[in-house]
């Protein structure tokens, strides 16, 4: 169990996204800046708890679908967010002991819960590096660096509500390919991406709330979002809103209300 710590001070005059992530899915590790920046989000939709709540969920299904019916014993957790159980090695492990995971997030305050991140079970492992994805290089040398994962082995990649936060600027797109080049054939991507297809002006003031909190984002449409599977072998059911994405049926919740794509492909 190790973490890779870079020492940055907390910066509390400016929102983050995952303490505003935290503060959606009621926790209580953020600040202020951070709520006043989500209540501001959540004027233009309140419905962005929901969306917080089925992106947790979400990935819990894909990490169990990877566990279960693609073998996937690795995982790559970018855009970790603030420690809420079960995480995403608890998932895993309860499906496979054995399994590891490295955590990555650019977050300090992320970094002072990470303890929490690498309770694992004897037979696995678990770290947490501080890195930010904009800087794909330095973030795969510490993955590397920390000796955790098998890059002869399949890995899942995981990118949940994560990259539209990388604006166009920074190439969101070959970001993904560096992530994904290093890692062996039946490796996975798994991620979700708000778009603002099914409403598009909630969602525009959506983005407009986060950027002018200091936060820029950039919703995209599903075809935009498809692209980020390019090469990849899409599993079932493809990419749709992440509540539909092998959810059991329960409450039927409108897109709308969610407005986040999820898919799984698998490299080749």
């Amino acid at each position: 169990m190790t973490t890779r710590q870079a020492g940055r001070d907390l910066d509390t005059s400016r929102a983050h996204s995952a303490r505003m992530y935290d503060y959606f899915l009621g926790g209580k590790d953020h600040f202020e800046v951070d709520k006043e920046a989500a209540l501001l989000a959540a004027k233009a939709h309140p419905g962005l708890p929901v969306t917080a709540r089925e992106n947790r969920a979400f990935m819990h299904r894909a990490t169990r679908v990877l566990a279960q019916e693609h073998g996937i014993r690795q995982w790559l957790d970018i855009g970790t967010g603030i420690p809420t159980e079960p995480n995403l090695h608890q998932v895993a492990q309860s499906v496979a002991g054995d399994a590891r995971v490295v955590y990555a997030d650019n977050d300090p305050l992320v970094l002072k819960y990470a303890e929490r991140l690498m309770r694992s079970t004897t037979q696995g492992r678990t770290a947490y590096i501080e890195a930010d994805v904009t800087d794909p290089d330095a973030l795969m040398s510490a993955v590397e660096d920390s000796e955790v994962l098998d890059f002869d082995q399949p890995i899942a990649l995981t990118l949940n509500a994560l990259m539209h936060f990388v604006t166009d600027p920074h190439d969101p797109y070959a970001i993904v390919r560096r992530l994904l080049d290093p890692l062996p054939a039946g490796s996975a991507l798994a991620m979700n991406h708000c778009t603002p297809d099914f409403d598009p002006e909630t969602w525009n003031n959506v983005a407009e709330a986060y950027t002018n909190s200091g936060t820029p984002v950039q919703f995209r449409s599903h075809s935009d979002v498809r692209r980020f599977f390019d090469g990849l072998d899409l599993i079932e059911p493809g990419i749709c809103c992440c509540h539909r994405w092998r959810g059991d049926g329960g409450e039927e919740i409108p897109d709308a209300e969610i407005s986040l794509l999820a898919g799984v492909g698998i490299k080749r």
